[in-house]
């Protein structure tokens, strides 16, 4: 009858300061979040030629996303599992250093393929605070209190990924390009001084064994997988023979993956627990809605900064109102799913994503900003009644003591759907931009042509390059674009609709009552 009436499983001394250990664990994520947004308004000048950036390609620049994105979804299920083994607090104390190191790396990059391995760094330090900070969440809060924690924490990725822009576009106006990675160092240092103070260790008392074939298989799966679909984007043809053997190449050893993880006794990835239809739609809700989000916030820096001329700054500001609805919704939409349960919350919150996915392929040069301002509120509150109650489904669908799994594999899923959307929506932007804009490349240079096709930016990069001859190149390079966009956003929203449906078929009406999830192993807590 009673949930509350057991003793507490938690050491008074932990649940006394358990908010402000939330607050921790916040400043953790919200550096490894922060990152990849703070990344995004700064594409266009690393897409400068030197000195100004990098002078990076389109397809270097989705390396640039990808390379952090794919090193640091390959490795969340050995993170996960290696803080249920060492302890969680050590596992994130080491990720932070590491993510640390690799910031102040990739701020000194003096190359695009530097840029792209020091970011990989990043990722593989990133890939052990991510797992953990939710991991040691569900390990200091009482089952009653953790729907509003984890609100509070999806609160913190939405903060993340909304003022990272803003931080971004501040330290572009006032500093160099590799400014918005050296900002990680003072926050790293800060975060590991807290966690030293005040974070608990805990662990697993029967963590799973390391599985490093499958790690091999999932991250080399995916890199084949992701770099075919880039290519063929730059190339603007899909058939190519070398794309299309490397996709397939890919798909392949993502079977083999799935093969070898169902047979292997030690499993990183536990593919029995898809056999639960809601567990497995909530994975797919989060990485559809990231598979759209994703491929979106890519063109919309090109769209703001490169046809609406906003600065990086401006550009950020404009995300205000994103970061605004995650922080009203994200920790009250469990109040929504205690009065009209999970599936009616969560596709609700799905087909206003794609709605405002759909209002991009409206979108004009002209469009009053204020539309793209309510487009944004909008976005940020579905993201919010999404994010929440698919967090709660999945970290209480399996036992506490494998917060570390559910919180790797729900990670998992985020990056990888968000690495594909811009992976298949950045090659469906390059694509239709390239198709745009070839016949109006005509009078240029043949080896010029080829370069000016790739991008908004490459295009007008070299508009400028040519004085007052390259000024006829800007009003049709403004109009491919704004057409690619079109295209692209209208992909992002058929992906929103299927994610839409996929939760409005499988996911519960009201919470259960008796999950899986509810029972409560003894842990083990390793100091205050």
């Amino acid at each position: 009858m009673t949930t509350s009436v057991p003793a507490p499983r938690i050491p008074e001394a932990v649940h006394r300061r358990r908010w402000a250990i939330l607050g921790v664990l916040m400043l953790s994520l919200l550096i490894v979040v922060l990152d990849n947004s703070i990344l995004n308004v700064a594409i266009k000048t690393i897409a400068t030629p030197a000195p100004t950036g990098l002078g990076a390609t389109q397809s270097e620049i989705e390396w640039a996303i990808n390379s952090y994105t794919l090193v640091f979804a390959g490795l969340l299920f050995t993170a996960g599992l290696i803080g249920d083994r060492l302890g969680r607090k050590k596992v994130l104390l080491g990720g932070l250093v590491v993510f640390g190191i690799g910031s102040a790396l990739a701020a000194e990059s003096g190359s695009p393929a530097q840029l792209i391995t020091y970011r990989a760094v990043m990722a593989l330090g990133a890939a052990f605070v991510m797992p953990a900070t939710l991991a040691v969440l569900m390990n200091v809060f009482e089952r009653s209190e953790q729907p509003k924690a984890i609100g509070i924490w999806a609160g913190g990725v939405g903060l993340g990924i909304a003022i990272g822009p803003i931080t971004g576009g501040a330290l572009l106006d006032h500093f160099w390009w590799g400014s918005v990675f050296l900002i990680n160092v003072p926050i790293v240092l800060i975060a590991v001084a807290l966690m030293i103070w005040l974070v608990p260790d805990s662990r697993d008392p029967k963590p799973g064994r390391l599985d490093p074939v499958g790690v091999v298989l999932s991250v080399l799966g995916l890199v084949l997988l992701v770099y075919g679909i880039i290519k063929g984007g730059e190339l603007a043809d899909f058939t190519d023979p070398k794309v299309l053997a490397t996709i397939i190449a890919g798909v392949l050893v993502l079977v083999a993956f799935v093969v070898f993880e169902k047979r292997s006794d030690h499993p990183s990835l536990d593919v029995t627990y898809f056999r639960d239809k809601v567990f497995s739609a909530a994975m797919a809700a989060i990485a559809l809605v990231f598979f759209a989000l994703m491929g979106v916030t890519f063109f919309g820096v090109f769209y703001t900064q490169s046809v609406r001329g906003y600065s990086p700054l401006e550009s950020g500001l404009l995300m205000l109102p994103l970061a605004a609805a995650q922080l009203i919704f994200a920790p009250r939409a469990r109040l929504l799913v205690d009065r009209f349960g999970n599936k009616a919350t969560t596709t609700a919150g799905m087909l206003l994503i794609a709605a405002t996915l759909a209002a991009f392929a409206g979108f004009e040069a002209d469009t009053p900003i204020w539309l793209l301002e309510v487009v944004f509120f909008l976005m940020g509150t579905g993201m919010a009644h999404i994010m929440t109650p698919t967090s709660v489904v999945i970290m209480q669908a399996l036992p506490r003591e494998k917060a570390g799994s559910a919180s790797a594999l729900s990670n998992t899923f985020r990056q990888v759907g968000g690495a594909l959307g811009i992976a298949v929506l950045g090659s469906v932007l390059a694509t239709a931009y390239r198709n745009g804009i070839e016949d109006k490349l005509g009078a240029l240079p043949p080896g010029l042509r080829d370069t000016a096709g790739e991008s908004i930016q490459a295009t007008l990069g070299i508009a400028e390059k040519l004085g007052p001859r390259g000024q006829a190149l800007v009003t049709p390079a403004h109009d491919a674009f704004l057409h690619a966009m079109h295209i692209t956003a209208l992909w992002g929203t058929g992906v929103a609709l299927i994610g839409a449906v996929v939760v409005a078929v499988f996911l519960p009406g009201r919470p259960p009552a008796g999950q899986p999830g509810e029972r409560e192993p003894e842990l083990i807590h390793t100091g205050d």
